[in-house]
């Protein structure tokens, strides 16, 4: 089976979900399955993050810690109010809005799921930014390559994990 790869789209601003925000990138990506739900594929993209994906997150995580800054999740939790780590902003089966707020700056992460295809779903991941201050500029400017590595990576790996997560329905 050929699985497709991630596709940025664009995001207007200001957006709902987090009128603030100044920065804003999504990426799409065709499955071929049904009826998977916005959390079932945020927990499949969150918590199977690649090797590297986990040491750049302590890493950070270290960098982090003396400016005040929360830290990344050294567990991959999940819950009714956490997913991959971080906390349920709101669900339903077509989205789940995940993030919270910081000293540096406030994110969401939007995932969508929508059955728009002849066979199978397009999700869509989102993130939404608002920068509070000099540090939450600088943080994004610093963390940005790593962002969209990480994004693509991990939308990459969801197919075959959907695969036989719908398999197992």
């Amino acid at each position: 089976m050929v699985f497709m790869s991630p596709v940025s789209r664009p995001v207007f601003l200001p957006h709902p979900l987090l009128p603030t925000a100044d920065w804003a990138d999504r990426f799409t990506l065709g499955l071929p399955v049904e009826n998977l739900t916005a959390r079932e594929a945020a927990r499949l993209a969150l918590e199977h993050p690649p090797g590297w994906v986990r040491k750049l997150m302590v890493l950070r995580n270290a960098i982090v810690a003396p400016f005040g800054l929360k830290g990344a999740a050294e567990e991959v939790n999940t819950s009714e109010t956490e997913v991959g780590g971080f906390p349920v902003v709101s669900a339903t089966d077509d989205r789940v809005v995940l993030g919270f707020d910081d000293r540096h700056l406030d994110f969401r992460i939007v995932i969508d799921v929508m059955a728009d295809r002849p066979s199978g779903q397009t999700l869509s991941v989102m993130t939404l930014v608002h920068r509070n201050n000099l540090l939450g500029r600088l943080y994004l400017a610093a963390v940005m390559p790593f962002h969209k590595m990480i994004v693509r990576t991990m939308l990459s790996g969801i197919g075959r994990r959907a695969l036989a997560f719908s398999s197992r329905r």
